[in-house]
């Protein structure tokens, strides 16, 4: 049975971070790629580029879709990180404002306020930048019509080998150094204190960087923010209680 790991990359979700920690461990065995939007098509060129990439140990990509692909002989062990949504969402304002592409969010964060950025993309009822992003992430690994987004989404939560938190990084990466050793990967070792891609104050406080971020926003945008994050509250929360239960084995 061949091993192998698939990084579930979620944009501003500590994915570089992550991504440095298995470059180190696994060199050029560690490669990265991007999928087209359809489901279908999506899952379908996960597995096929699994199977052709047949020295890769670790995989990475922003846009591959849950559940991990069901191919015989492989068993893939999925990687993916959850954050406070308002937390996020700040950390993506703050990196598209300063990129050089002409992307539709670049564009907007470079010519509007934070309370613009989100009152906009709010506005595009497709868009989930700011909307229950990781709830529509994780619903994916169920295909269940008749449970709601959310319920698939805490499914997923519950039935995933390991769901990191941003804001509990160290911790999270001593979970995931346990569970590849127990998989096999016996050499693999954590960067303590790596923190790649970061836009914000690496030692503030998330609780006080909520706040921080609160106070600045327009009351309204607030409101609305937070109504359509609440799935994504509900998800951050479940993670972290999943992750507190965690020892390290003596």
């Amino acid at each position: 049975m061949r091993t192998v790991i698939f990084h579930y990359h979620l944009f501003k979700n500590a994915g570089t971070s992550l991504d440095a920690i298995f470059k180190k461990n696994f060199g050029d065995k560690w490669v990265t790629k991007e999928f087209p939007p359809n489901p279908k098509a999506n899952r379908e060129a996960v597995a096929e580029w699994i199977l052709n990439e047949k020295e890769a140990v670790c995989f990475s990509s922003h846009t591959a879709n849950l559940p991990p692909p069901n191919i015989k002989g492989i068993k893939v062990i999925p990687v993916i990180f959850v954050r406070h949504p308002i937390d996020r969402i700040v950390s993506a304002y703050n990196f598209e404002s300063k990129q050089a592409d002409g992307g539709f969010g670049s564009v907007l964060a470079k010519n509007t306020t934070l309370s613009g950025y989100i009152e906009t993309r709010l506005s595009l009822l497709h868009d989930r930048q700011c909307r229950n992003f990781h709830t529509h992430r994780f619903a994916a690994f169920i295909s269940d019509p008749k449970k709601s987004e959310l319920d698939r989404a805490l499914g997923a939560i519950e039935s995933l080998p390991i769901v990191g938190v941003v804001d509990e990084f160290d911790k999270s990466i001593a979970f995931l150094t346990e569970l590849l050793r127990k998989e096999g990967f016996d050499a693999f070792s954590a960067v303590k204190g790596v923190e790649l891609n970061v836009t914000r104050p690496v030692k503030e406080e998330l609780l006080q960087r909520v706040d921080h971020i609160v106070s600045g926003l327009r009351a309204d945008v607030y409101r609305k923010l937070a109504e359509a994050n609440m799935d994504d509250m509900a998800l951050y929360n479940r993670a972290k209680d999943i992750l507190a239960l965690y020892q390290l084995d003596p």
